[in-house]
């Protein structure tokens, strides 16, 4: 009961991945060898591309040179299928939380407009028949599996499941995104930002919820400027000197926002102007 139904987690693989922008590479020559449940740790400084390639392994962006392999998916020609059987939480731009909203709100919204039409036709089209009640109360306990899979206590809120998301402190926040992207059941879910403005505390605790969530349930890729210990480390710091072939790339340079931080941490997520122009160039779906 603890637990949210997911299908079986996914290996993540990648070679020589790389995406250009219109300024330049978002991150090129990076390695993936992940196996199905593994906890992933995208480390690298703010401006990076960390979340360029956490949308381009889950489907999200075309990528430029390089092969990727999500399960028995191959991107860039199955992009659309990776994209089925992944999600997102907590990516700015892209899996914002309305602020006006409740958490309730957020949560039930999300159950009653999950994917109906992931296995036959017949079966999704009876889904979609059953009587009111049954469709809210199979929303209401999948609500209740993911909530408890990523330990947000109702309860404890200020107000219960009324608490506006502006009220959320970040923390809750984080988990009521990932509840979100959970209840979709994915094979890999991706998480932005996920040390961004938290204590050493607080940090701690969220690895120990990722590392639980990629125990028992999708493979995990976190995008994080420090990762922990035990994680597969793929890396979009450029190499000492490393230069674009052809010509200046500020897309990989630290952001100078986070610069200057007591723990080297950055205080802000991935460049979104260099995010912006690679999604113009690439696409997003």
């Amino acid at each position: 009961m603890g637990e949210p139904e997911t299908a079986a987690a996914v290996a993540v693989g990648a070679a020589g991945f790389g995406l250009k922008g219109p300024r330049g590479w978002v991150f090129r020559g990076v390695d993936v060898d992940a196996g199905p449940g593994t906890l992933v740790a995208v480390e690298g400084p703010s401006g990076s591309g960390r979340t360029c390639l956490l949308l381009a392994l889950t489907g999200r962006m075309k990528p430029s040179e390089g092969r990727a392999t999500v399960g028995p998916f191959h991107l860039p020609r199955q992009m659309s299928a990776v994209r089925a059987i992944s999600a997102l939480a907590h990516v700015p731009g892209v899996t914002d939380l309305e602020p006006a909203l409740t958490v309730g709100e957020h949560l039930l919204e999300r159950a009653l407009l999950r994917r109906r039409f992931t296995g036959p036709l017949r079966d999704s089209l009876r889904a979609l028949l059953r009587p009111r009640a049954e469709r809210l109360a199979e929303a209401r306990g999948r609500v209740d599996r993911v909530l408890a899979a990523v330990g947000l206590d109702l309860t404890a809120l200020p107000k219960g499941a009324r608490t506006a998301v502006r009220d959320l402190e970040r923390l809750e926040a984080l988990r009521l995104s990932l509840a979100l992207a959970l209840v979709d059941e994915p094979r890999l879910l991706a998480v932005d930002d996920t040390d961004l403005k938290l204590s050493e505390a607080e940090r701690t605790e969220v690895w120990a919820l990722l590392r639980s969530l990629a125990d028992s349930g999708p493979t995990v890729l976190a995008v994080c400027s420090r990762a922990p210990e035990g994680a597969v480390v793929v890396s979009t710091r450029p190499a000492p000197g490393e230069a674009d072939p052809d010509g200046p790339d500020d897309a990989g340079a630290p952001d100078a926002r986070g610069a200057g931080t007591p723990d080297g941490d950055e205080d802000d997520h991935d460049d979104g102007k260099e995010t912006a122009d690679a999604l113009a160039e690439t696409g997003r779906a």
